[in-house]
């Protein structure tokens, strides 16, 4: 890496201000600036960690010449047109997930990285968590052999969260559990198919006009003879808070658990059955990082529970991949490559969702994703 730095201004401060420490500590990025809309939290959070610029309207930020990038976290519906405007700004954009709510935002945001040369990477915390980058350990390796299968689930109560969160359609946030089946071998996807399960309770019902408790979509891969399937739940179904990600290998097939917290379970073909499944607790990746940000694949930004996003709490930490993701986009930068997921990608993550949703509406119809095309 050279000793180029990028000028980071991060836009959204609950969940966005995990990230402050760690651009402040990568060598290749200048934490320059910060944007919230609440002036008081502006000034909290620039205050604890001494950022002088400071924005509370988005569009002052981005005529400040002096920002290279944005990383976005404020609430869903914001991300297409903030991260639309930046790019028009002439900024590189991280966003995080989804990428948008429609198909169209997609296409366009993918459209403007073409022209402007500019780059977008969605900011997905589950292919960048230590279990992830296990299982792509054992797949580079070779040590799944073929890849057969894939399975990922996002599962989780969502009562009593604000604003746009009661009654989304499952699916309309999926890109936890889209991501590390695409991820895994680089695949996209072509067309998906899901039914609509269950309901919801009525008053939950009206804010989208979608009924289901439980969305699950299989996944047909471009150019490959895999799928994938993935289910999820946000409203009346009881379970723990759950992202799996599963892979069926030809020689080694690895398992989520059943319960947070416990190890994943590696299946290895051919020995005596009983010898098959071993319990692994997945190693931390810190080590692919540079030295003064490797602290934070164990530790975040708020060690008090009463300080931590819920979105954290609930995640269990996000697997550790809030410095992999920091480092992904700022190197990517430097190094003027395309990073993963780069706009394509992620919008073909999130198109999946979008459109899986309006397959369960049509009772499970096949129904093709746009093939954008890009060229870096």
């Amino acid at each position: 890496m050279s000793n180029k730095k990028i000028n980071v201004a991060i836009v959204g401060l609950g969940f966005g201000a995990e990230f402050i420490p760690i651009y402040q500590r990568h060598p290749n990025a200048n934490m320059y600036a910060i944007c919230q809309r609440n002036p008081e939290k502006l000034k909290e959070i620039g205050d604890a960690w001494g950022i002088e610029k400071r924005y509370t309207d988005y569009d002052e930020l981005l005529k400040d010449p002096n920002v290279d990038a944005v990383h976005i976290n404020t609430p869903i519906p914001d991300h297409a047109a903030q991260s639309i405007k930046a790019l028009k700004a002439g900024k590189h954009v991280a966003c995080t997930v989804p990428m948008a709510t429609s198909v169209d935002d997609c296409r366009q945001i993918v459209e403007l990285v073409q022209q402007t040369g500019l780059t977008y990477m969605m900011m997905e915390t589950v292919v960048y968590a230590r279990e992830f980058l296990f299982m792509k350990e054992l797949y580079e390796k070779g040590e799944l052999g073929k890849v057969q299968f894939l399975k990922a689930s996002h599962q989780q109560d969502m009562d009593g969260w604000p604003n746009y969160w009661p009654g989304l359609p499952p699916m309309h946030y999926a890109t936890h559990c889209v991501g590390p089946v695409l991820a895994l071998t680089r695949g996209e996807a072509e067309y998906v198919s899901c039914f609509g399960s269950g309901t919801i309770r009525e008053e939950l019902q009206a804010h989208y006009n979608s009924p289901f408790a439980v969305e699950s979509t299989h996944i047909k891969f471009r150019n490959a003879d895999l799928s994938a399937h993935i289910y999820r739940s946000l409203f009346d179904t009881a379970r723990q808070y759950r992202e799996s990600f599963e892979v069926y290998g030809e020689k080694k097939s690895v398992e989520w658990p059943l319960i947070e917290g416990k190890p994943l379970v590696v299946h290895t073909a051919k020995k005596p059955e009983p010898e098959i499944p071993e319990e692994v607790v997945s190693p931390d990746y810190a080590h692919l990082l540079p030295e003064p940000i490797q602290r934070f694949t164990t530790k975040g930004v708020y060690d008090e529970d009463d300080h931590q996003h819920l979105s954290f709490t609930q995640g269990a930490g996000h697997g550790g991949s809030h410095p992999h993701l920091v480092h992904e986009f700022v190197s990517a930068l430097v190094q003027n490559r395309s990073p993963y997921p780069n706009a394509v990608q992620s919008a073909n993550i999130t198109c999946v969702g979008i459109l899986a949703h309006e397959s369960a509406l049509q009772g499970g119809a096949s129904i093709k994703l746009p093939d954008f095309t890009f060229e870096k």
